[in-house]
């Protein structure tokens, strides 16, 4: 009888443990969402003040299937105090419990974009030092990464394509954002081709770089696709000859690279004086920055048009700075002033050309 009293207690405090750590793991996972949710949306914050009126509620959430009266009503369902200001963590710990395994995603593709970036710097430092065997297995592990996350990616592509059309079952249809596909680049050996660099002009704190497209602020997976086809270009490009290649005298102490941003600006002209002012205070700031080496304008004569030049230590400096207040100042100055999308490009020169030419 004892013994079967033991058994029973020891079950029940078995079950006890198990219901605890399970709460404590959905506890976990619950915080992990609010704060992977929060971040996100920053992105839909334009004004930084840590809340989201229902315009820019609409503007971030709108996916072609709920209607405007719909979207409305759910803001509604959110904001109960209806303040028409709804606060990002409220919105977070609203969104959290319908976050189920996407918790998990959103925290490995976080991860995977920080090490996707640490790993390009680092080969692009290395690549060029490197052994003709060395060279030949960065070239095939970027391939093969940038094949796994084309693979990814199609599938995201089909789950994305399957909802939408269960979810336009008697709604209306609104163009699906496969109108807007990732660019791809021919099959080598011709798969070398030239790439206008621009920030999606939807989200342009992302720090996301597309090659020659617009591609939608959540679409990591393609931003990561097409970086690493840049740098899949550049290294085939730059592929190891049999005879030396002569090398600048300060390339064996000095052999990073630096950054060149160029930014062309179409100002409309009743925006023109506003813009000159919000241009003046960025590159004021933004030349003071540690990491930054220049900042250069150029006004196009007869034409309400800015070129800017930034030249930065390296990528990762100019994409912590694209999240700083004065950059997203600047960036809503842009979204109200162009008349049309700010286009960017980036060109990596040698840090040895820069040091030479500034001693």
């Amino acid at each position: 009888m004892l013994a079967c009293t033991e058994m029973i207690t020891m079950c029940l405090q078995s079950a006890k443990h198990d219901h605890l750590r399970k709460q404590k793991e959905l506890d976990r996972n619950q915080n992990q969402a609010i704060s992977l949710f929060h971040d996100i949306f920053r992105r839909a914050d334009k004004n930084d003040d840590g809340k989201l009126s229902l315009e820019e509620f609409q503007s971030y959430f709108t996916d072609g299937i709920l209607t405007d009266d719909q979207m409305q009503e759910l803001y509604s369902s959110i904001d109960r105090k209806q303040t028409d200001n709804l606060d990002i963590d409220k919105l977070s710990g609203y969104l959290s419990p319908h976050v189920g395994e996407y918790v998990n995603v959103l925290s490995a593709l976080e991860k995977l974009n920080v090490a996707i970036l640490k790993a390009m710097d680092k080969t692009k430092e290395e690549y060029q030092g490197s052994s003709v065997l060395g060279q030949f297995v960065t070239r095939f592990l970027l391939r093969e990464t940038s094949t796994q996350l084309q693979s990814l990616q199609s599938s995201l592509d089909c789950a994305m394509d399957a909802v939408h059309d269960q979810g336009c079952t008697g709604r209306r249809i609104l163009k699906k954002p496969e109108e807007l596909p990732i660019q791809r680049v021919a099959k080598r050996p011709g798969r070398r081709i030239q790439k206008n660099m621009c920030l999606s002009p939807t989200d342009p704190y992302s720090g996301m770089l597309t090659t020659g497209v617009s591609v939608e602020p959540d679409n990591h997976w393609g931003s990561q696709i097409n970086q690493l086809e840049q740098l899949i270009d550049k290294l085939e490009w730059e592929s190891p000859h049999l005879e030396p290649l002569k090398e600048d005298t300060l390339a064996g102490t000095y052999n990073s690279n630096i950054l060149l941003i160029q930014r062309q600006m179409s100002v409309k002209e009743k925006d023109v004086e506003q813009f000159q002012q919000a241009l003046k205070i960025y590159t004021e700031t933004t030349s003071s920055q540690p990491t930054n080496l220049h900042v250069s304008v150029q006004n196009l004569p007869d034409r309400s048009c800015f070129i800017m030049y930034e030249f930065w230590q390296d990528r990762l400096s100019w994409m912590s700075y694209l999240q700083s207040s004065i950059s997203k100042t600047f960036q809503r100055c842009i979204i109200d002033s162009l008349e049309e999308p700010e286009m960017v490009s980036t060109m990596l020169l040698p840090a040895s050309w820069w040091i030479m030419n500034n001693n």
